[in-house]
Order: C-alpha cells, then structure tokens, then sequence
C-alpha cells in the first residue's frame, strides 16, 4: 500500500510543478490554487509512505517520479526538448526507480 501512495505522490508532485509554470509567477490565480492544493496533496501522501519505507528510498522514488512527469509533460505541453540524450537519461531514473522497488524490503 504504501508504494501506491508513493506514486500517487510523485504524480501530484508533477502536478504541482506544472502548475508552478502555469501560475506565471504565482499571479495566475487557478493555477496557484491547484499548485497549493496538489503540493499538500503530494506531502500528506509522501508523509503517509515515509511511516514504513526507507526515507532515502522513498525521497528518491517521489522525486524521480516527479522528474520523469514533469519532463514528460513539459515536452507534450510547452513544447520542450525531446533528444535522445534527454531520453536515454530520464530512462536512467526510470531504471532507478525500478532497481530500488527491486532492493527493497
């Protein structure tokens, strides 16, 4: 259960980076509400999966999540790079992600 809560933690922490860019330095104000309220969202949810996974395991995973979402979405909706050295290393953290699920108890 809690590596569940885990992704859906990384997936509000892109949420809220994306919202981030949208608020236009914070003077948007939909966009910095939705920014506020999936950043809790992302916190609660990361706090809860910290109560029984490893906090460097968890740290790592939340971020990467984050990191992979939030490239992906830059890409498809501000029109961001996508080169295939881009790729190659956002598929390192997605391997990451992958190997310490793999190592943990």
């Amino acid at each position: 259960m809690e590596w569940i809560l885990l992704i859906i933690a990384g997936l509000f922490e892109t949420g809220w980076a994306i919202g981030l860019k949208y608020s236009n330095g914070l003077t948007r104000f939909y966009p910095v509400v939705f920014t506020v309220i999936t950043l809790i969202l992302s916190m609660y949810l990361l706090e809860k999966a910290l109560r029984t996974l490893p906090v460097g395991t968890a740290y790592a995973v939340w971020t990467g999540i984050g990191i992979i979402g939030t490239t992906v979405l830059g890409i498809f909706l501000f029109n961001e790079s996508m080169n295939i050295t881009r790729i190659f290393f956002i598929g390192l953290i997605v391997i990451g992600i992958g190997g310490l699920k793999l190592v943990s108890a």
